[in-house]
């Protein structure tokens, strides 16, 4: 998880909002707003926002849409937003920012925008834009936020740019025939029976997901680091001097 993408890391660790614009916030929430919501959906939302073309390459090729050939802002404006709605989102950009009825814009160089006009408390309408420098600070604080990475993979060859349409074919398929499984579950019961961990199976509910994030990650640090450091010091085990610091220092940057 590349924490840089989130400039506001502790105000985030906090439970406060990080403002990707002035008017766009966007928010942790909690293990227990995520079960509420529904784990499968939550997830598929924050997926399905962050996805590249390369991500929906077999889907796009169905409604003759060339995934490496659009951009990942073009494909979010014309296809992605219009899943979501409000209701849907609220739970990471609150309840005003509306993807699915965004207005969208395109000027004669063929760039484009989106726009919301919304009414203050005030009375006074003002305008919501989300432009593309705008989204992908958005996507990359979406994927840090939730430990996704981009999907970087190209296309070299059409014979290579066959294969990856028919691979996702065959993994749309499959994941439709497998029953669901908790991403969550597995975490939370590993985390609240770990010594280390300060929370119970009641109270981590009341944790954000960026903090319950951070928390496994750095218990996984702390671990590896006590076990590098016990088996170097015991002579009999690693070369400490062959182990970079980072790996050694529990205390450092999750990167």
């Amino acid at each position: 998880m590349n924490n840089h993408n989130i400039p506001d890391q502790l105000a985030l660790y906090r439970g406060l909002p990080h403002r990707i614009t002035e008017d766009i916030p966007i928010r942790a929430p909690t293990l227990e707003e995520i079960c509420a919501y529904g784990e499968a959906d939550y997830f598929s939302m924050v997926q399905t926002l962050c996805s590249v073309g390369i991500d929906l390459c077999w889907q796009l090729e169905q409604i003759n849409i060339p995934f490496d050939k659009i951009s990942d802002y073009e494909l979010f404006c014309t296809v992605l937003r219009n899943y979501y709605g409000v209701e849907q989102t609220k739970i990471l950009f609150g309840d005003t920012l509306d993807l699915k009825h965004m207005e969208l814009f395109k000027d004669e160089n063929g760039g484009m925008r989106l726009e919301q006009k919304v009414q203050a408390d005030n009375g006074i309408t003002k305008t919501i834009t989300l432009c593309k420098k705008d989204y992908h600070k958005l996507a990359a604080c979406l994927r840090s936020l939730h430990h996704l990475k981009r999907n970087d993979a190209i296309a070299g060859t059409n014979s290579c740019r066959m294969a990856f349409i028919e691979d996702a074919k065959m993994e749309y398929e499959a994941r439709r025939r497998e029953p669901r499984r908790s991403y969550l579950m597995p975490l939370i019961s590993a985390m609240v029976n770990h010594e280390g961990f300060k929370r119970n199976d009641q109270t981590v509910w009341n944790m954000n997901i960026y903090a319950f994030m951070d928390s496994v990650r750095r218990i996984d640090r702390i671990r590896n680091s006590s076990l590098l450091l016990q088996s170097g010091y015991s002579g009999f085990g690693i070369d400490l001097k062959k182990i970079k610091k980072e790996e050694l220092n529990y205390m450092g940057e999750l990167n």
